[in-house]
């Protein structure tokens, strides 16, 4: 390790890091670089590290970090050392790079091994000018090689043909779903952005695709590439009542996870012939599944970061998403599981937000809110955007405000938190936060402090 390593040189290390090659969780499209010619450049460089452990590659517009996070718990639980590679992180950088051991322990990449690992190629890095994902990429790659990991889930970042992950030769490719985001990006229509994710699709490597659609389902066939293709909700229908029996007792509680969980399930099922050295028997899969969030420190999906005040976060932050958070939202309403809601919601400027404005709980208090990121959307344009919907759906009683920091939400939403029970000390409030990554890292910081 380079004696000059503090803790502060790390952070300023790191902020040039984020500065000099933007992630696209920071700066949107002008830090996306389609094409892996760097990839493979600086791969043959670090002497082709992926090479050195068996991977499953994920990809697809929503719940790629649960399913993920559910295969490495299996991976791990059945008795291998296993890499997770998974963006964005909330709170801390280092929680891209994880390694679940058989013994239920997680290791983060370390602090040192960052810092060593920038200062070693940082040339490298300058002269093919890499972007910030490609860097994370390869080092989490040579990582995970330095460690001796016996397996690696490894997630895409945006898309699948041109994502910098693309380099590597898996034993099992996983697509849980399509819908329109990025559109900017990745096309505007579903079979445009199928044909982009589909590209992750390797000759002979078998296939899982967690939702079928007419308008995708064809995409996929083209590009199978004679690879054995599953759809999970069509070849596998037995996984919906698997899928039932387990997801009442996950700690991943998104009504959501249903779907994830199915694909997961299918995925196993697949790596069952090529993992024969693995225990995937039902009693080792449920248990891992069911405890996924705890065995991989897993956070910011439909979690519950406080009881009292009861507080769920949850970064879903598309229309194909939202749609089931606020649906369960209403159903928890409706039903009495909580008497009140009250939702900060914040979005990034790149987002369809009107998609999403007629899927928000009619029933709430909406505090419309903008993290600190170059990319937020403001929120006087979110609330306008709101009001704007409810004016033409003559919504006759509108609860919305503007809340320029997610700390001034977040102390708004807890004011009318502590009123309500003021009020009625038998009520039941729940503050709901999501809408980006963005507004729950710093509502997390926020609660940690």
């Amino acid at each position: 390790m380079d004696n000059n390593f503090s803790e502060t040189s790390y952070q300023e290390m790191l902020d040039k890091l984020f500065h000099r090659f933007p992630s696209f969780q920071k700066a949107g499209a002008t830090a996306y670089k389609p094409g892996i010619g760097n990839m493979l450049a600086i791969d043959e460089i670090a002497g082709h590290p992926h090479r050195k452990y068996r991977i499953i590659h994920i990809a697809g517009t929503n719940g790629k970090g649960s399913v993920s996070n559910m295969l490495a718990s299996v991976l791990s639980a059945s008795g291998l050392r296993t890499g997770l590679y998974t963006s964005p992180h909330i709170l801390d950088f280092r929680e891209r790079m994880r390694i679940a051991s058989p013994d239920g322990s997680i290791e983060y990449i370390s602090k040192e091994y960052v810092w060593d690992f920038i200062h070693l190629r940082g040339e490298d890095f300058n002269r093919l000018d890499l972007s910030f994902f490609e860097i994370t990429t390869i080092m989490a790659l040579c990582w995970f090689a330095d460690r001796k990991v016996d397996a690696v889930v490894l997630e895409t970042g945006l898309g699948g043909r041109l994502d910098s992950t693309n380099i590597v030769n898996p034993q099992l490719s996983v697509i849980t779903n399509i819908g329109l985001d990025h559109c900017d990006l990745l096309g505007n229509t579903l079979a445009e952005i199928a044909a982009e994710k589909a590209g992750i699709i390797k000759p002979g490597v078998p296939v899982v695709v967690g939702e079928s659609s007419p308008e995708t389902d064809p995409v996929f066939r083209a590009n199978s590439l004679d690879s054995r293709l599953l759809f999970a909700d069509q070849v596998l229908p037995s996984l919906w009542d698997k899928a039932d029996g387990i997801l009442d007792a996950m700690d991943l509680q998104g009504c959501y996870q249903r779907k994830n969980l199915r694909t997961a399930l299918a995925a196993i099922d697949v790596l069952r012939s090529c993992f024969a050295d693995c225990d995937f028997s039902d009693s080792v899969v449920e248990d891992a599944i069911i405890h996924t969030a705890r065995r991989m420190d897993f956070h910011g999906r439909w979690e519950k970061v406080s009881d009292n005040p009861w507080i769920i976060c949850d970064i879903g932050h598309n229309e194909h998403g939202l749609k089931y958070n606020f649906a369960q939202l209403e159903t928890m309403l409706s039903e009495g599981k909580c008497s009140h809601l009250i939702i900060v919601y914040g979005s990034v400027s790149d987002k369809d937000v009107d998609s999403v404005m007629h899927l928000m709980p009619r029933n709430a208090t909406h505090i419309f809110t903008n993290a600190s990121s170059r990319r937020a959307m403001p929120a006087s344009e979110v609330l306008a955007k709101y009001l704007n919907h409810c004016r033409a759906d003559a919504v006759a009683e509108v609860h919305a405000v503007a809340a320029v920091s997610v700390p001034e939400a977040l102390r708004r939403a807890l004011d009318i938190n502590a009123a309500l029970l003021a009020e009625n000390p038998q009520a039941r409030p729940l503050i709901y936060v999501g809408g980006s990554t963005y507004v729950v890292s710093e509502a997390v910081a926020c609660l940690h402090k």
